[in-house]
């Protein structure tokens, strides 16, 4: 009876986690709108380079400037992220080890879109109580 089965029973299940598409188009997308977000971050920084706290605080603070920040930090941790992902996935194989360095990159990657977000808007905040 054994000998009319095939190899493709034991591979059965072991395919796709269904996870690679959204993973695929995630990166993609965060990479096409960073091109225009770095552009914009690096003319950004470089017109400010030379300015004061007060007049780099009411730069962020006008409304475009600060959305346009927010949406170039929180895309570049979670394209970082995922290429992280990609690299622990590919390249770590004890399995305990994959698993505490993807909690801690993921936490890590949140932690550091919070504390980037809190800064941008208190930066915000200090801009609307001067005017």
């Amino acid at each position: 009876m054994t000998a009319f089965r095939t190899p493709l029973k034991e591979v059965r299940g072991l395919g796709s986690a269904r996870e690679g598409t959204g993973h695929w188009w995630g990166q993609r997308v965060t990479a096409i709108a960073l091109a225009p977000l770095s552009l914009w971050f690096v003319w950004f920084a470089v017109a400010h380079s030379g300015a004061d706290y007060s007049a780099l605080s009411s730069a962020v603070g006008q409304p475009l400037n600060a959305v346009l920040l927010l949406a170039f930090v929180s895309s570049m941790f979670y394209h970082a992220y995922l290429g992280l992902q990609v690299v622990i996935e590919d390249y770590v194989h004890p399995r305990a080890l994959e698993i505490t360095l993807m909690v801690l990159i993921r936490f890590g990657s949140v932690l550091a879109v919070l504390a980037a977000a809190v800064a941008i808007l208190r930066l915000v905040f200090i801009a609307v109580e001067r005017s």
